[in-house]
C-alpha cells in the first residue's frame, strides 16, 4: 500500500481580493510530497512559492482545490503542531537568550522545564550551536541566528519543516556552509522539508525534488526528481550531472515566462 503523501495538493487555486481587483496567486497547482523528501520551490518573485508554503501552514487559505498536510486539513495540521516553520528573517526575540527563544514553542505547548532543557540541548547540538544557549541574538552572526531559528522549528520534533528562503539574505560563503549543515541535519532527522529559494544552485544542491513555478498566476511547470546521491559535497556542483539538472531548472523557468 502506498503511503499517503505528507503534502497533497489537487487543483489548488488562490485568488486574493484587493482594492485594485482580484490577484490570481496560484492556479491549478497539483503536487504530492512524499515522506522524507527534500523539496525545493523555485520561480520568479511573485510566482506564489511563499504563498503555497503559507497555504501548507494555514497562514493563507486556498479559494479552490484541496490541500492536505499529513492527511489533515492545514488548519488541523497546525492545531496538531505537524510542522515547524522557518521564515526569511530569523525572528528571534532580542530580550530572550537563544535557549529561551528555542523554548518558546515548548512553553506554549506546556512542556516541563526539564523536558524543555533536554530538547533545547538536543536541537542546539543538531545545528552546531551547543554552548550558545545563554547568548542573546545580537551576540550571534546572521548565519548563527538562522541556525537558532531552525533549532526553534525543530524543538517540538514535527515531521515536516517548512522553510521560506531562510538563507536568502546571507552572503555566499555563509550560505554554502548552511546548505551543507542543512543537508546533514536532514540526513540525521529524516524530516520532510519544503524549501523556498530563488537560487538555482541551492535548489539543485539541496533537493530530492525541485518544483519549478511560473510567473503569476503561479503554476507548476516542471517537477524534477534529482538523480544526485544524498551525500553531496559542495564540489558536486561542478559535475556534469549537477550542471544538467541546473540547465533543466533554467529551461523550466524560461518556459514559464513564455507560457505566462
Amino acid at each position: 500500500m502506498t503511503a499517503t503523501p505528507v503534502i497533497q495538493a489537487k487543483h489548488l487555486d488562490l485568488t486574493f481580493q484587493t482594492a485594485d481587483g482580484p490577484v490570481h496567486a496560484l492556479k491549478d497547482v497539483s503536487l504530492d510530497i512524499p515522506k522524507g523528501a527534500f523539496v525545493s520551490f523555485i520561480g520568479p518573485s511573485g510566482c506564489g512559492k511563499t504563498t503555497f508554503l503559507r497555504c501548507m501552514a494555514a497562514l493563507e487559505h486556498p479559494t479552490g482545490g484541496t490541500l492536505t498536510v499529513n492527511g489533515m486539513t492545514p488548519d488541523d495540521a497546525r492545531q496538531a503542531r505537524a510542522y515547524g516553520y522557518v521564515f526569511q528573517a530569523a525572528g528571534l526575540y532580542p530580550w530572550r537568550t537563544i535557549g529561551r527563544n528555542i523554548a518558546l514553542p515548548l512553553e506554549i505547548m506546556g512542556y516541563s522545564k526539564a523536558e524543555q532543557n533536554k530538547r533545547i540541548a538536543k536541537v542546539l547540538d543538531l545545528v552546531e550551536l551547543s554552548g550558545f544557549e545563554k547568548k542573546f541574538p545580537w551576540q550571534l552572526s546572521g548565519g548563527m541566528q538562522q541556525r537558532a531559528s531552525i533549532a526553534r522549528a525543530l524543538a517540538f520534533d514535527a515531521d515536516l519543516l517548512l522553510m521560506d528562503e531562510p538563507f536568502g539574505a546571507l552572503d555566499e560563503i555563509v550560505r554554502d556552509r548552511l546548505n551543507e549543515e542543512l543537508l546533514s541535519l536532514w540526513a540525521k532527522t529524516q524530516k520532510t522539508i519544503a524549501f523556498v529559494t530563488h537560487s538555482i544552485p541551492e535548489a539543485v544542491y539541496l533537493s530530492t525534488h525541485i518544483v519549478v513555478m511560473s510567473p503569476r498566476p503561479g503554476r507548476i511547470t516542471d517537477v524534477i526528481e534529482s538523480p544526485l546521491p544524498h551525500e553531496r559535497p559542495l564540489d558536486i556542483r561542478d559535475t556534469p550531472e549537477f550542471i544538467e539538472i541546473a540547465h533543466r531548472v533554467r529551461e523550466g523557468l524560461r518556459a514559464g515566462y513564455e507560457d505566462a
